[in-house]
C-alpha cells in the first residue's frame, strides 16, 4: 500500500505546482488553467477536475454535450472519465492505493490535464449550440 509519504514523493517527482490545502488533500497546477485536486482517501486517491460550468438549460438542449460527453469517455479517455456535478462539468479518476506506483499517478494526472485542454473548444461550442436552442 502506497503510504502518506511515498504520496507526497510521488507528488514531488510530477515536477508541477502543488499545494496542500488541507491534510491529504493537495491542489496540482499543471498550467494556469489546469489545476487538479487530489485526494488521499485509503483505499484509494481520487483526483477531480472542473472542465466547465454548465448554463441552467433544460436537459433536451443539452443532449449534444451529454453525448459527446459519452462518447469521448468511450473512446478518448484513458484514465478516469467525464461526469456532471452540480451545475459543473468534472473529470474524475480513482486510483487503488494498494499497487499505485507514481508511473500510473503521473498517467492518470497527465490524461486528465491533457483531455481536459484539448476537449474544452468542443465542448463550449456544444454548450452555445444548446443556449441557441
Amino acid at each position: 500500500m502506497v503510504t502518506r509519504e511515498d504520496f507526497d514523493d510521488y507528488l514531488l517527482r510530477l515536477g508541477v505546482d502543488y499545494e496542500e490545502l488541507d491534510d491529504g488533500l493537495w491542489v496540482i497546477r499543471s498550467d494556469e488553467a489546469t489545476s487538479v485536486v487530489v485526494s488521499y482517501s485509503p483505499p484509494l486517491v481520487l483526483l477531480r477536475l472542473k472542465v466547465m460550468e454548465l448554463p441552467r438549460l433544460d436537459d433536451a438542449r443539452c443532449a449534444g454535450l451529454y453525448r459527446h460527453l459519452l462518447e469521448l469517455n468511450a473512446a478518448d479517455i484513458v484514465h478516469g472519465s467525464y461526469g456532471i456535478e452540480g451545475n459543473e462539468v468534472v473529470l474524475s479518476d480513482a486510483l487503488d492505493l494498494e499497487d499505485l506506483d507514481f508511473s500510473e499517478l503521473r498517467s492518470s494526472f497527465e490524461s486528465l490535464a491533457l483531455a481536459a485542454t484539448s476537449h474544452t473548444p468542443k465542448l463550449m461550442e456544444l454548450v452555445a449550440v444548446g443556449q441557441e436552442g
